[in-house]
């Protein structure tokens, strides 16, 4: 299967979702899979002050809030000095569960997405934010996808259910299921919820590189739903991007998420092909609010 994307290709299709294609990464020189090499040395003095400054922020909203296995793999990764070298922590990456980080320059097609995932490759993006778009920015960055995501590639579990994901993302470009798995992605590994014998902890990528979201998801009595995860239901639900989010899914454990991409979605996707699609906001009539307002 030829997993390779012309730019051309690439930013046409971009250019019917943006304001002219105007995507913040370098594309000149990649290769035919959206590889860069990160030119470390290439970041300013500046750049390593703003990485410790995210870093700092995210790391002291963590406690009580992030699930203990992302805390723990943040703590053995260092990256608290400054923007990482991928390399480094991509060899330590190997060694714990066989995945790598490959260097991107920004967004890039699903299909070429899909197949990093699938081949246990991590994309991520060498850029960083500007100091005015240190609370919100619009394209993930070098911050929010190291951050964000690489800790919990180190748990062998969650790892295995990234490499299913992107296993599932290529059929489902087959099969006209890709608006609907990418719900899937969207509710778990960017904005997943997981019980704890403590309680409710994040796991959500999405989440954990926010200075906002982290407390919000889990404070109590919010106009937010907060919901067992069921895949099916999950695939039907709709999402905002520019908001914080109006559902979260809570899952149990990271085996539940692995196992319950083990099934064959076909049949799966051939019945929301019937079923409505469900609003953000939507608490169906059997759902129970994990968090409710404290009386």
């Amino acid at each position: 299967m030829d997993t390779s994307v012309s730019n051309e290709d690439f930013l046409a299709t971009v250019a019917t979702k943006s304001n002219g294609a105007a995507l913040r990464g370098n594309y000149e020189h990649m290769d035919a899979h959206y590889v860069v090499q990160q030119d470390w040395h290439a970041y300013t003095e500046a750049e390593h002050e703003l990485w410790r400054k995210l870093y700092q922020r995210q790391l002291a909203l963590l406690p009580g809030r992030a699930c203990q296995e992302f805390i723990d793999a943040l703590e053995k990764m260092d990256a608290a000095d400054g923007i990482p070298v991928f390399e480094k922590t991509s060899k330590e990456l190997f060694a714990a569960t066989g995945w790598t980080i490959v260097a991107v320059p920004g967004l890039i097609p699903e299909l070429t997405f899909f197949d990093h995932l699938a081949n246990r490759r991590f994309p991520v993006t060498v850029w960083l934010r500007k100091p005015e778009e240190f609370n919100y920015i619009v394209e993930p960055d070098v911050f929010h996808d190291f951050f964000g995501h690489v800790p919990l590639l180190f748990n062998p579990v969650f790892a295995d259910y990234i490499q299913r994901y992107g296993q599932g993302g290529l059929k489902a470009m087959k099969l006209g299921g890709l608006d609907e798995l990418a719900r899937l992605y969207w509710y778990t590994v960017e904005f997943g919820l997981i019980n704890t014998p403590e309680g409710v902890r994040i796991y959500g990528a999405g989440i954990l590189s926010s200075g906002g979201e982290v407390e919000y998801c889990l404070t109590p009595g919010t106009q937010s739903r907060h919901i067992r995860l069921d895949i099916e239901r999950c695939l039907r639900t709709l999402y905002k991007i520019d908001s914080y989010q109006e559902t979260y899914f809570v899952i149990d454990s990271f085996q539940q998420l692995f196992d319950g991409t083990a099934p064959d979605f076909t049949p799966l996707y051939e019945k929301l092909k019937h079923l409505d699609v469900l609003p953000a906001n939507t608490l169906l009539p059997h759902e129970v609010e994990l968090l409710p307002a404290p009386h």
